[in-house]
């Protein structure tokens, strides 16, 4: 039987580098977790002005600048909740516990996922994920030329890459991994090998990658293929791909395609507002992919997504003098 969800405003208050997290009170739910501050909606109220109100009872705050951050719904034994999240950038006045709680900043990536709710998780990943996922061209054999692309995606503040080479052999594409990573690592770059091969989760792991599955490699896990400390992705077209996704352990998933694309013009188009329906249901922070432009971002995330996965745009921007 379905359930009425519980709607949540929640907010990831960024400060110097680091995010704010309060600690849930003896005799609540959950009692003890490090959560991301918010609560529940009041009648009437959009997500926005809910988180807005919540923070300034939990807080003490007054928001200035906030942009939504991802949306998801997650299932707990006794309720099903969806998260509206917002980032947030600027407020007045100094965070404190108004309702007794404790609260704590730390950096992003020193946050232990086993802290926090099951439902936070998500909202943890996404604080952690840039909103463009950039997806190489294939390799045509001039090594200096490609690096170069990957050396403007850099420049242009990329941060997340996907190196997605089809064809290529178990060696050659070892070799130009091995040097897309040089390139990266300086720049705080992470990279992940895209490819259902057996080699590639090995060679993912020696090389401190990330992995991205193509959708039928994802079909066939029982677990992600990358330890925690690296990126797991997934390709999807579907709620079942998505579920799966997040089944096996993925940090995220890519969902396409969301409006016609020239690579596949015969391949109807999710859309906007199927788009924003799946990631309400996903366990997992979601890139819009499939005719998507860094522009479209915003709109990804007013759709509930992370952001959007890029490849023609970028990377052929990435290639001109």
């Amino acid at each position: 039987m379905s359930r009425d969800p519980v709607h949540v405003a929640v907010g990831v208050l960024r400060r110097e580098g680091e995010i704010l997290l309060s600690r849930r009170l003896e005799g609540t739910h959950l009692a003890g977790c490090w959560e991301f501050p918010g609560g529940k909606f009041e009648p009437g109220e959009s997500p926005l002005q809910a988180l807005i109100r919540e923070l300034h009872e939990e807080l003490g705050i007054a928001v200035e600048t906030a942009g939504p951050l991802i949306r998801h719904r997650h299932t707990y034994p006794t309720r099903d909740v969806v998260l509206h999240t917002f980032e947030i950038t600027a407020w007045r006045g100094e965070p404190r516990g108004r309702q007794g709680q404790a609260l704590r900043w730390l950096p992003a990536d020193t946050i232990d996922p086993a802290d926090l709710p099951a439902a936070d998780v998500p909202l943890l990943t996404a604080a952690r994920l840039p909103e463009i996922y950039a997806i190489s061209g294939d390799f045509d054999g001039d090594r200096m030329a490609f690096l170069g692309r990957v050396e403007r995606l850099i420049a242009g503040g990329v941060r997340l890459l996907c190196l997605r080479c089809p064809g290529l052999d178990a060696d050659t594409y070892r070799a130009l991994a091995g040097a897309v990573l040089a390139a990266a690592q300086p720049a705080h770059m992470r990279v992940l090998l895209h490819g259902a091969a057996d080699w590639v989760p090995g060679l993912a792991s020696e090389l401190g990658a990330g992995i991205h599955l193509p959708a039928h490699a994802a079909a066939g896990l029982d677990h992600r293929p990358v330890p925690t400390t690296a990126w797991c992705a997934a390709s999807c077209h579907s709620a079942e791909e998505l579920a799966q996704a997040a089944r096996i352990g993925c940090d995220f998933a890519v969902l396409s395609p969301v409006v016609v694309t020239a690579s596949h013009p015969n391949q109807p188009p999710l859309g906007w507002a199927r788009f924003a329906t799946l990631v309400d249901n996903a366990a997992v922070p979601v890139y819009a992919l499939g005719g998507m432009r860094p522009e479209h971002a915003a709109k990804a995330r007013a759709h509930g997504g992370q952001g959007v996965a890029v490849l023609r745009s970028l990377w052929g921007t990435a290639g001109t003098p």
